[in-house]
């Protein structure tokens, strides 16, 4: 597989974990609107398939999408929900649909997202979670590993907040999920606390930019 290829896959996965830092519960960017989330939620035509409680649906129904959860718990749901709606929307015939940064945090706050419900990270697990997952087959950490994506802890700006590194989860991963069925590569899931944990780790040995 040559480099350029490689470009979106490698860049999902590493804005994907680029996007928890070590100052969990706390966000650079302002709170979003959750009457402005309900608009958003609407006009990217999530209710296609996440509809109310007793009407015709494909996922989860709106009312288990939104419940009090960690920003960037929810963050890991986008990320684990990508595969299967990049191929719905696909087979449909309809665009991804793109979401800004305001759009984003309107989005999460509407979804009852806050980082503050985020436990701190446990960087001991996070290390684990970074063999475990597989992100060292195309990236390195402190020089080990692949060599086809960018070193791990190279500072990203999705560092800093669960809103950008949302957004960077969602204009991406449905390209490295794409990627991944091409190679024949396991999309690494999260569960729980684990990326956190592994972002976490990622975060505590980020070069200054």
């Amino acid at each position: 597989m040559n480099c350029r290829r490689a470009g979106p896959f490698v860049l999902g996965m590493g804005l994907a974990l680029a996007g928890i830092g070590a100052g969990i519960g706390t966000a650079a960017e302002g709170p979003g609107n959750a009457e402005r989330g309900q608009v958003v939620f609407a006009d990217k035509q999530c209710v296609r398939c996440h509809a109310s409680r007793g009407q015709p649906t494909v996922g989860p129904v709106i009312e288990e999408l939104r419940r009090p959860q960690g920003a960037y718990e929810l963050a890991g749901r986008f990320w684990n929900h990508a595969p299967a709606m990049f191929t719905s929307l696909r087979r449909d015939g309809i665009a991804w649909p793109e979401v800004s940064p305001a759009e984003m945090a309107d989005l999460m706050a509407y979804l009852q997202a806050d980082a503050s419900r985020d436990p701190a990270p446990d960087l001991s697990r996070g290390h684990i979670l970074l063999v475990r997952k597989g992100c060292l087959k195309c990236h390195s950490y402190r020089g080990e590993g692949g060599r086809i994506a960018e070193e791990l802890t190279r500072y990203h700006p999705g560092y800093q907040s669960a809103v950008t590194w949302a957004g960077a989860v969602w204009k991406h991963a449905p390209r490295m999920a794409e990627e991944a069925r091409r190679m024949g590569v396991p999309y690494p899931r999260f569960t729980g606390e684990e990326m956190g944990n592994l972002v976490g780790l990622l975060r505590s040995t980020a070069k200054s930019p």
